[in-house]
């Protein structure tokens, strides 16, 4: 990762790899400015008014059609962008009395994800959120939301180090992913393992 986004390597970077990673644990994001760093952020933005890390709701996402005006994301929008590398996600779909069908999705250049995110200190914590957007026609059919996906050619522009105008990168993907069905074991925070990934009859 760090070869692929030029940047320097933290020294406290969690161990990886993680196929289950959850809101709450520390996750390695890029972060631009004068020299690209990756490094260990929470994931689960605490706005900078909370008096705990528990003293409001978990916020994991952040909605690109309102991340500019919400009081917790405004500031961080415009100064600390940063971006979350990953080989794939977990999305639910909807099943038979109500049950949760959980998939895996991919790009399809089997290259890693990019995902669009901002950051927050508090304290001696640095925490993040993941900019989401309205699913596109490749992701509707699992679920109405998905990450900003961001090529590698946007990447500048999203740090910081290409000026401003990021807000028409915060669009759905068209043609990038694909997706296959997971066991259910991965709805468990517990559960861990690379055959958490493996495909499923859907």
């Amino acid at each position: 990762m760090a070869r692929l986004f030029g940047a320097a390597l933290a020294n406290d970077l969690p161990q990886g790899p993680n196929y289950n990673l959850c809101p709450t644990q520390s996750v390695a994001v890029v972060t631009g400015g004068a020299a690209r760093h990756l490094r260990p952020m929470r994931w689960g933005f605490i706005p900078a008014w909370y008096k705990s890390a528990t003293d409001g709701p978990l916020i994991i996402n952040a909605r690109a059609e309102t991340v500019a005006i919400k009081p917790a994301f405004r500031e961080a929008i415009r100064m600390r962008r940063c971006i979350l590398p990953a080989s794939g996600f977990y999305e639910w779909s909807a099943g038979p009395d109500k049950t949760r069908l959980p998939w895996y999705i991919t790009r399809r250049d089997g290259a890693p994800f990019a995902f669009a995110a901002l950051w927050q200190s508090w304290g001696d914590i640095d925490t993040f959120a993941v900019v989401t957007t309205e699913a596109g026609a490749d992701m509707a059919h699992i679920h109405d939301r998905e990450p900003v996906i961001l090529e590698a050619g946007d990447w500048p522009l999203w740090l910081g180090e290409a000026g401003h105008g990021a807000a028409p990168l915060m669009r759905a993907s068209a043609g990038v992913i694909q997706s296959h069905r997971v066991g259910v074991e991965v709805n468990s925070n517990r559960a861990s393992g690379a055959h958490l990934i493996d495909p499923i009859p859907a």
